[in-house]
């Protein structure tokens, strides 16, 4: 009886280590920080995926796969709710890929973002927002393993082809041929060192005064090259100064310009002296002229009676007809004589 109390206590305080065990390793594994809840709808297989499984950000683990279940909104895609950590930074452009660790082929799910929209991601309702998910490398590469299959047998086939008893044939006629060429070709090199002056004679100095000639002709040509592009660049210059200068000319302001408005001013002054100078030239030479025949007329009247300027022109002579007048006495031959 003794033995069997022993029994049950010794077999209760491993059950109440256990029990604080269990509890310690779970208070030191609980998951403190805040998470917030998304959706992944995946249209292909999650093989290797199970709950509890990584969530990395650009590989860093930000979070946990909490559930995998058959999606009820798009049918026949796999619907993934995953908890990610409230500092994980997920925005709008924000995608999902399956990833596999080694070759355990245990999956974990891999996130990231282009950055291509900065706006972070939240739910329009009451069911967590929803995260895209594209296809894996291994996705990829298994939907185009087919077509490199495919590609990989027509190429067998075209290789075969090409090397068939007909082909071959004609392929050691082609390289038969081409050694037949390099024989052809080696045999004129021989002949060009001949008549280079390999084996001298008095030929083979002209060769080479042909090349000095055609050297000297090409520095010729280059040089006169060098000339022409100088005047051409001396031509280009004035022509873009004759460009600037016609364009100052012909700008409002300009010599043009300067010449019109002097050109009108010269038309207005000369209006101005045909409309009042030249019509008072006219009166002042009129008056000069009428001044100049009284001038005359006094000097002539001097002439004819000097003492009238000391004595003035006096009583005017009776005419004709008027009292006191004279006739003047008749001319006499006698009187002509003396």
């Amino acid at each position: 009886m003794e033995n069997k109390s022993h029994a049950f206590a010794a077999g209760a305080f491993v059950l109440v280590v256990v029990a604080l065990l269990t509890a310690l390793a779970a208070w030191l594994t609980r998951d403190t920080s805040e998470s917030r809840v998304f959706e992944i709808s995946s249209p292909e297989g999650v093989t290797g995926l199970q709950p509890q499984a990584g969530v990395r950000f650009k590989g860093v683990l930000v979070g946990r796969v909490t559930d995998i279940a058959l999606d009820t909104v798009q049918r026949g895609n796999v619907l993934l709710r995953i908890a990610v950590s409230e500092q994980a930074p997920i925005s709008q452009s924000t995608f999902a890929t399956l990833g596999f660790q080694g070759v355990t082929g245990l999956a974990f799910v891999q996130l990231d973002d282009k950055g291509e929209n900065p706006a972070p991601l939240s739910a329009a309702g009451s069911s967590p927002a929803r995260i895209p998910l594209r296809p894996s490398m291994v996705t990829r590469f298994s939907e185009q393993g087919g077509n490199l299959l495919t590609q990989m047998e027509q190429a067998s086939v075209r290789m075969n082809t090409l090397l068939d008893a007909s082909n071959q044939k004609e392929l050691m006629v082609a390289i038969h041929n081409l050694g037949q060429a390099a024989a052809n070709i080696s045999a004129l090199s021989r002949r060009a060192d001949q008549m280079l002056g390999v084996q001298g004679g008095a030929d083979a100095m002209n060769l080479p005064r042909m090349v000095a000639q055609a050297d000297t002709a090409l520095q010729s040509m280059q040089a006169t090259s060098e000339r022409l592009g100088v005047s051409a660049d001396a031509v280009r210059n004035s022509a873009s100064e004759f460009q600037r200068m016609s364009r100052r000319m012909n700008e409002p302001g300009g010599t043009l310009d300067k010449i019109a408005q002097s050109t009108e001013s010269l038309a207005l002054t000369s209006r101005q002296v045909n409309a009042q100078l030249l019509p008072r030239l006219n009166r002042t030479t009129d008056d000069a002229t009428r001044t100049l025949r009284q001038m005359g007329r006094t000097v002539d009247a001097v002439g004819d009676n000097p003492q009238s300027l000391l004595w003035g022109k006096g009583s005017a002579v009776p005419g004709p007809g008027e009292p006191g007048f004279v006739a003047p006495a008749a001319v006499t031959p006698s009187m002509l004589m003396k």
